[in-house]
């Protein structure tokens, strides 16, 4: 192991899907990308084993790993799992009902709607807002928490 090694930071970001789990490297040169098949009875040994193909000591180097996973997301998605509530700021509870525009048939005037992913009544509003920069823009209060 080489000093550099020991002293520049790599950054691992991984992805836990239902099929594959992701990995894109920042080793302090580049980025590498990298995929193995999940493991979705023990994500850490699809996790663990990325790292091991990526040639990654854990133990020598420094390695910051971020992780997200879309398994519940697709679950939402594709109306699997249990039945979900969505917590929203105030005024947007109904973007999952409005949807957007990018659909097959833009112009036909009877299109086919798909029900949205969690049912109006159960998409819940809240107080607290971040800008893009996530700076406050008005701030979660215990009353807002109380109201859900």
């Amino acid at each position: 192991m080489t000093a550099k090694a020991l002293s520049t930071p790599h950054l691992l970001g991984v992805d836990t899907g239902g099929t594959f789990t992701d990995f894109v490297l920042f080793d302090g040169t580049g980025l590498r990308v990298h995929k193995v098949l999940s493991t979705p009875d023990a994500p850490e040994r699809a996790i663990l084993q990325g790292i091991r193909e990526l040639g990654l000591n854990p133990a020598h180097e420094r390695l910051r790993i971020v992780h997200g996973s879309t398994v519940a997301t697709n679950a939402v998605l594709e109306g699997k799992g249990v039945r979900t509530a969505l917590i929203t700021n105030r005024g947007m509870s109904d973007l999952l009902t409005i949807g957007r525009q990018a659909r097959k048939a833009l112009y036909d005037l009877q299109p086919a709607i798909k029900p949205p992913p969690v049912p109006r009544e159960l998409c819940l509003e809240t107080g607290g807002r971040l800008g893009a920069d996530a700076q406050t823009i008005e701030p979660l209060s215990e009353a807002d928490l109380a109201e859900l």
